[in-house]
């Protein structure tokens, strides 16, 4: 029997485990059913294989090994992520309610000490913690802790704001989050990315960087270049993280252009409101179709589904604005119904379309 393939995180070896289930479970049904039947050595010796990586798994990554070990993982994730954000929330409230009393030299020291501490614990309990729990909890933690560093070191010293604390805090925050396989600050990196590269967009149109949020085409570069990225980088070790680049870009691109599609004024096109706001429905639903259609092609479950939310939201949008006012009501809601069946018709024909086609 050929030797077992090595993973190198946790995400692979659950992967590997999920199968093996799998796979008993369908053995045991084409047993039943009298497809197959493997020989008394045979069943030992896969059962022999798969118990010895099981084993293996189980201590070096700390995997479910069944279904109520995976119940039991979920439960253990959600109090981790309230745990971390419990604790965020205490040295954040705890800085500010004792801050005055120190003298600027303590503050400064309190700031190092807490950032520096913090990183250095999470990276003492992630070599100890092959569950990944309290490693994912002290690294929030550690992200709380050097954001707020920044902030009020510069509250300390007098330094004007400036958009470069977003590029600070997404290095630090893709640091702990590809070291911690954490997808929560993943997602608060991926969004100081957003801040910073739309803040520069804007200043590039002569605006002051704090008010890029009153442009929202300053966001689609960001989401251009977000949703480009998992295909430059092999995400071997962290299978996850792609899909949370595509998510947040789409979201990115597509809220924006919503807002746009009734808020037209918000808009660098030279064109009157009412045909930027035609533009940009017209751009949303071709857009949110096409991440639909890549969606499935690519067979990424996470892109169609943001796409179809997004394109419903969308619809629902301009649905209300064109016509809960013309529409008695029985008639405006007929109306969605019967536009959302025809959109699972149509998804169910692209579906079918597609896999009908060759690989």
């Amino acid at each position: 029997m050929g030797s077992d393939q090595h993973y190198s995180s946790r995400a692979e070896a659950q992967r590997r485990a999920d199968e093996i289930r799998s796979f008993e479970r369908e053995l045991q049904a084409l047993e039943t059913e009298g497809v197959l039947a493997l020989s008394e050595p045979q069943r030992a010796a896969v059962s022999a294989y798969h118990r010895g990586l099981l084993e293996r798994y189980a201590g070096e990554f700390d995997i479910d090994r069944d279904i109520d070990a995976k119940q039991m993982s979920l439960g253990m994730r959600i109090a981790s992520l309230l745990g971390a954000l419990a604790l965020a929330a205490s040295v954040f409230f705890l800085f500010y309610q004792f801050w005055g009393l120190f003298s600027t030299a303590s503050q400064v020291a309190v700031l190092l000490l807490a950032a520096a501490g913090s990183f250095v614990v999470t990276w003492w309990i992630g070599g100890r913690d092959a569950s990944g729990y309290f490693a994912k909890l002290a690294a929030m933690v550690a992200f709380a802790c050097f954001v707020l560093n920044i902030t009020m070191l510069g509250s300390i010293f007098n330094i004007t704001p400036s958009d470069k604390a977003f590029i600070v805090w997404a290095a630090y925050g893709f640091l702990l989050a590809y070291a911690c396989d954490l997808r929560l600050l993943l997602g608060a990196a991926i969004l100081c990315l957003v801040a910073f590269i739309a803040a520069r967009t804007g200043t590039i149109s002569g605006m002051y960087w704090l008010h890029f949020g009153e442009r929202p085409e300053n966001f689609f570069p960001a989401a251009v270049l977000l949703f480009i990225f998992p295909s430059l980088l092999q995400h071997r070790r962290h299978p996850d993280f792609p899909a949370v680049y595509r998510i947040l870009a789409l979201l990115v691109l597509f809220l924006p252009m919503i807002v746009l599609a009734n808020w037209g004024e918000a808009s660098y096109l030279p064109f009157s409101d009412g045909v930027i706001e035609v533009i940009y429905q017209l751009l949303g639903f071709a857009g949110t179709a096409a991440a639909i259609w890549l969606g499935v092609r690519r067979q990424w479950p996470h892109v169609v589904n943001t796409g179809v939310t997004l394109f419903i939201v969308l619809l629902y949008t301009k649905f209300f604005d064109w016509w809960w006012e013309a529409l008695p009501k029985y008639l405006f809601f007929l109306v969605l119904g019967l536009t959302s069946v025809l959109f699972l018709l149509v998804l169910r024909r692209l579906r079918t379309a597609l896999k009908a086609a060759p690989a």
